[in-house]
């Protein structure tokens, strides 16, 4: 078998980011005593991943979904049918729905994810690469829309980076 060292060495920063981050994630949710929960679609359950990777991680995270199929969304964070109907799971109003869910089981502070990680799925509108991710607090919920390059563990990975660094920034602004 032959190794490809760019590749490994990618996947080395990629993981080196993912611990320095959720370590200082983790400083911060202390700090405010806040605690975390996570629901994740074209991720997986890969922010969780990077999260539960950090030791004592569970004084400061609540809990992690998969809701993958639009009917998990539905059945465990609440998200209307009807908007799924009308916006698509890849979309501002559903990630939105689902950090109220998360909130709504008892968690302080949610991020949610949303996207098309490809190699199929994509269309004009929303192509290969798109991701949805929204992050919130009983004060509010703020959304963004990225279109990420790459195969599909480089779309997954950037959008996992994407939403500790976006839940740093939030942390960070209410502080």
């Amino acid at each position: 078998m032959t190794v490809n060292h760019s590749d490994t060495s990618s996947e080395e920063a990629y993981q080196q980011s993912c611990e320095a981050l959720s370590k200082s994630l983790g400083r911060e949710l202390l700090q405010q005593g806040l605690v975390l929960g996570t629901a994740e679609s074209c991720t997986g359950g890969m922010i969780a991943a990077a999260i539960t990777d950090t030791a004592g991680s569970s004084a400061w995270f609540e809990e992690g979904l998969v809701t993958y199929a639009n009917q998990s969304k539905q059945r465990l964070l609440g998200v209307d049918e009807a908007v799924l109907d009308q916006h698509g799971a890849v979309s501002r109003p559903v990630v939105e729905a689902m950090v109220a869910g998360v909130l709504a089981r008892g968690a302080d502070v949610a991020v949610a994810t949303s996207g098309i990680a490809g190699p199929d799925g994509g269309s004009a509108d929303k192509p290969v690469g798109t991701v949805w991710l929204a992050w919130g607090t009983a004060q509010g919920t703020h959304s963004q829309c990225e279109v990420f390059a790459g195969n599909r563990r480089q779309v997954r990975e950037q959008a996992v980076l994407f939403a500790l660094n976006g839940l740093m920034e939030q942390l960070q602004a209410a502080g």
